[in-house]
């Protein structure tokens, strides 16, 4: 159990240049498989899924160096050997997305029965089931391993989602990547981080038409070459540190440089009273004398924040909205449309002294501005919400322990050194 101390109360100020978005690294280094040329990758933080991703490379063959001072991971899958075997890392969802390009190189991928990540609730693989039975794999169970087989390239093809599903999507692109003529998916997730996957993808000659939309099409059989890529900021984390600024009534700056994927994060925090700069690459939040719920024009409905596929908020954000509303005075309904087990967390903000109210599975009510004080909380294996948790803890006098927090190291390496840097006093603790 890894805990984390807060001795909070203090406005926080500063500017932070942020990590990149490990939904954008992992797939990215998953669809390096796909060719034999050396790929350079920059801006690659160290959290635990790069490390499990980088030693499966050495296990399988590769040739891999990772300067972590420096961010930079160089990789050179040419040395694998045709008949290599590796176990896929477990514990990670991010291990499906590799099934593509081992199939691609070596015919066979093995993947453990349960595919891990956040306990956010149900997350099924029938849509990569169907995805790579589409291009031409056998899937079948084999003890407590799923089995998938490919002899040949496969054809392309058209692909309607059930759901706008961001693995799915990925998986679907690059499966696309190695087959025959060209294929389509609609209903094709557009989340920043999957455009950020296929720009990595089109540097390295791939062909793809829409990304950023629901219909994207994909031109298989095209040879592809090394490439030398930069990861932009996440913008998770860039909504996270202005929320901080927001939280707990301070001024703080960070590097952003796609503000256009802002328009509905700024949106959001202008419900709570709180408006977003952006600037020569930077946005900032400088937070109102008090954050209050701005009321409808339709006044006897109550203001929400709905978090959905994207474009919506994304589901991942939810959490550092709903401690705006936590602090915030006046009522706030949260929707998380994707997630059943997204909000069972709200009974960790009572011990706060927070007054919310659980509608059902995938609703809840704040009552925000009662006066807080400093708790022992345990946060579920959800990043944002052991994110979440530590910043109500950032804007109460006092410490607070945040229990099971290492979810936080998941995606945001520096993240602790970072919000320290800003104001606040935060520990490891055993």
């Amino acid at each position: 159990m890894t805990a984390l101390y807060v001795r909070g109360g203090r406005p926080l100020r500063g500017r932070i240049d942020p990590s990149a978005n490990k939904n954008a690294v992992l797939p990215v280094l998953c669809a390096t498989l796909l060719t034999d040329a050396p790929i350079t990758l920059r801006n690659v933080p160290e959290i635990t899924d790069v490390t499990r991703i980088h030693d499966f490379f050495r296990e399988l063959g590769s040739t891999v160096h990772w300067d972590k001072a420096a961010k930079v991971l160089e990789i050179d899958h040419s040395t694998i050997s045709p008949g290599a075997r590796a176990t896929l890392p477990q514990a990670m969802r991010a291990s499906i997305m590799m099934i593509p390009g081992l199939l691609a190189r070596l015919g066979e991928a093995r993947l453990e029965n349960e595919v891990k990540g956040c306990t956010l609730g149900a997350r099924e693989i029938d849509p990569h089931v169907a995805v790579f039975k589409a291009f031409g794999a056998e899937v079948s169970n084999e003890g407590k391993n799923i089995v998938f087989r490919k002899k040949d390239r496969g054809e392309g093809t058209r692909m309607w989602l059930e759901y706008a599903s961001v693995t799915t999507t990925e998986n679907f692109i690059i499966s696309a990547l190695t087959a025959n003529g060209t294929s389509q998916i609609v209903n094709a997730a557009c989340e920043p981080h999957v455009q950020e996957m296929c720009a990595f993808l089109e540097a390295m000659g791939a062909r793809i038409k829409g990304k950023g939309t629901s219909m994207v099409s994909v031109e298989g059989g095209v040879e592809l070459h090394g490439a030398d890529y930069t990861f932009v900021e996440d913008f998770h984390e860039v909504a996270t540190f202005l929320a901080l600024a927001a939280v707990t009534g301070g001024d703080i700056s960070v590097r952003n440089s796609q503000p256009e994927n802002f328009m509905l994060i700024d949106r959001t925090f202008e419900k709570f009273g709180a408006e977003v700069e952006h600037k020569d690459g930077w946005s900032r939040l400088q937070a109102p004398e008090q954050l209050v719920v701005q009321a409808n024009f339709t006044s006897h409905l109550i203001t929400k924040v709905e978090a959905a596929p994207w474009p919506y908020i994304p589901a991942d954000l939810l959490p550092i909205f709903i401690a705006l509303g936590v602090k915030a005075k006046g009522q706030t309904m949260f929707w998380n449309k994707v997630y059943e087990g997204g909000l069972t967390w709200h009974t960790e903000l009572s011990l706060f002294g927070a007054h919310t109210l659980l509608c059902d599975p995938h609703r809840l009510i704040t009552f925000g501005g009662d006066r807080l004080v400093p708790a022992t909380v345990t946060s579920p294996y959800i990043i944002r919400v052991a994110i979440a948790l530590l910043m109500v803890a950032a804007s109460i006098e006092g410490e607070s322990t945040i229990l099971d927090a290492d979810p936080i190291r998941r995606a945001h390496p520096n993240f602790v050194p970072n919000i320290d840097s800003l104001g606040v006093n935060v520990e490891w603790g055993a």
